[in-house]
């Protein structure tokens, strides 16, 4: 399974949803899906999961993260780097099959591809304190 793109897909999607305010449906997944080139199953099971989990414990996400933050505002962020928080945040504090260390590398990856340089330094410091918050690491 392709899990980067998995997550780059989860971070579309969150986006989508922060930039709208809207909730994804039914029908707005099946648009999202439409015109992906690797729309195979394992994919998008993974982005499902990672989207609608973050989805679900977004209000708990939002309040870890800005625990590590540091004067820095949430919706100050730029919407990219806020998401790629999300997700992560997810995987890290409740999907334990995966190691933190993975995730973190997974979203500064796709920080340097969505956003910047900088971004990925900013959020590696959030993580890793996330991370050893939630005791993975």
């Amino acid at each position: 399974m392709k899990r980067r793109k998995a997550r780059e897909y989860a971070l579309q999607l969150l986006f989508q949803v922060d930039f709208t305010e809207r909730k994804i449906d039914k029908e707005g997944l099946e648009e999202f899906w439409s015109d992906k080139k690797d729309n195979k199953k394992d994919v998008r099971n993974f982005t499902e999961e990672i989207v609608f989990g973050t989805l679900d414990k977004l209000d708990e996400i939002d309040k870890m993260i800005e625990k590590f933050t540091e004067n820095w505002a949430l919706k100050r962020m730029a919407a990219v780097d806020r998401n790629i928080l999300r997700f992560a945040a997810y995987e890290i504090i409740y999907r334990k099959d995966i190691p933190s260390a993975v995730t973190i590398n997974e979203a500064l990856e796709i920080a340097k591809k969505f956003s910047s340089s900088e971004s990925a330094s900013f959020l590696n410091g959030i993580l890793d304190r996330l991370a050893k918050e939630a005791g993975k690491v």
